[in-house]
């Protein structure tokens, strides 16, 4: 699965599939320069269960890294995840 980035000055998001009707998504907002906070996740019903969100949230901890970013995540997945995974505590905010 491809995940692609899409940027704006204070958000962002994280998708697989179409820019205008994704697959999969996790939407973050930008808190400054070092922060990026998850505020959702979502995937349609074809891909539930093959690990699209795993697959994101992988792809957006790995792009915090690269750019010295933390996250703070609010959306639920992401918490669950986060609370689960002691390899992701680097970039936990």
């Amino acid at each position: 699965m491809q995940v692609l980035f899409e940027d704006a000055p204070t958000k962002g998001k994280a998708y697989i599939g179409e820019p205008d009707n994704p697959r999969a998504e996790m939407t973050f907002s930008k808190a400054g320069e070092h922060l990026l906070i998850i505020d959702h996740t979502e995937v349609q019903s074809s891909l539930k269960g093959k690990g699209a969100g795993r697959i994101l949230l992988d792809t957006v901890v790995s792009r915090a890294r690269l750019q010295d970013v933390k996250i703070l995540p609010l959306c639920p997945y992401a918490k669950s995840v986060f609370d689960n995974d002691p390899s992701l505590a680097d970039v936990l905010k």
